[in-house]
């Protein structure tokens, strides 16, 4: 037995039977009856611990191969009498604000359906408990399954558009809040979050627009219910294009007051140094012990020049200030 296997069982009438044998039975099993279908699945297996399900369902060597390397984009490929289909899943982690990235792999056959998942996002436990809570939906055979996993995927897609979108307005008060501390790295690690995001919603869109459009044979008696699954990733599609929007936004803003920050701070540096330049002059003036000099023997010469240098300081301060400028 895989030690991989998460769940397997038999479905029938829209009821579960679970496997006690070997797998190789249950799919024997399905295929004698013909009215029902096995569900097996299975969590990050390797090329050894795949290679029974591949040579049992006959599994495209391809697609086996996708399955166990992950790293794909969300797809839809039709191999003989199996479909296969990618999906990406995402799970928002709050400790570090960072979204998750996973994969499930579905093959989805006349009697069987596979579930390969990797990462630990999207555990499919509760939607294989919904489905055997929902006989009816059950009824419709495999297809059931490809949509149950398709609605949790695309109902996570939506959680996680809130967190980014609590995450944005988070860096917009950052971004105006007086004295803020630089947050540009902060927006620009968000805008690859969003990134990652889109690069896992945007492609399943064309997949259920094939499902929906009648185009895959298996799922015809699913249509309605992947029509609404697609009405939900569509809104989570402008939700992400309305976030890197935003993101963009935020950033344009956030460097303009940068940019005014450090002409603020330009423009006091410069000013104190003109008001520093008279006594520095004056200074270096009498500095140079010229010999004829005639206000060096004045009585009132030291009290005159430094009259002359609070005078012309304190005249260049109002103005500057007066300006703005400090």
């Amino acid at each position: 037995m895989l030690r991989v296997i998460v769940d397997k069982a038999i479905y029938a009438g829209g009821k579960r039977s679970d496997i006690d044998g070997d797998i190789s039975d249950a799919f024997d099993l399905a295929r004698a009856d013909g009215d029902c279908f096995v569900w097996i699945g299975l969590f990050e297996p390797d090329e050894e611990e795949f290679e029974l399900v591949k040579d049992e369902l006959r599994l495209h060597p391809l697609a086996a191969e996708d399955a166990v390397s992950a790293h794909q984009r969300p797809k839809l490929e039709r191999y003989d009498d199996t479909i296969f289909v990618v999906l990406k899943t995402l799970a928002y982690l709050d400790e570090t604000s960072d979204i998750e990235v996973g994969e499930i792999m579905i093959f989805l056959g006349r009697d069987f359906v596979v579930t390969v998942r990797h990462g630990a996002g999207n555990p499919l436990g509760p939607v294989r408990k919904h489905l055997e809570e929902s006989p009816e939906l059950l009824k419709h055979g495999a297809a059931s399954v490809l949509y149950a996993v398709c609605d949790e995927v695309v109902d996570r897609y939506g959680l996680v558009a809130h967190e980014v979108e609590v995450d944005i307005i988070g860096l917009e008060r950052a971004v105006f809040d007086p004295g803020a501390r630089d947050v540009t790295a902060d927006i620009y690690s968000l805008k690859r979050e969003v990134l990652e995001f889109r690069g896992a919603e945007d492609p399943l869109i064309p997949v259920l627009q094939e499902i929906v459009k009648g185009r895959v044979a298996e799922c015809g008696g699913t249509r309605e219910y992947f029509r609404d699954v697609l009405d939900h990733l569509l809104q989570v599609d402008g939700q992400v294009d309305a976030h890197n929007e935003l993101l963009n936004s935020v950033l344009t803003a956030h460097l303009a007051l940068l940019g005014k920050q450090q002409n603020e701070d330009m423009r006091k540096i410069s000013s104190w140094a003109a008001i520093i330049a008279v006594p520095t002059a004056i200074a270096g003036i009498y500095g140079m012990n010229f010999v004829h000099m005639p206000e060096l023997k004045w009585t009132f010469g030291y009290p005159l020049v430094i009259i002359l240098i609070a005078s012309i300081s304190g005249f260049l301060y109002r103005r500057l200030h007066k300006n703005g400028w400090l």
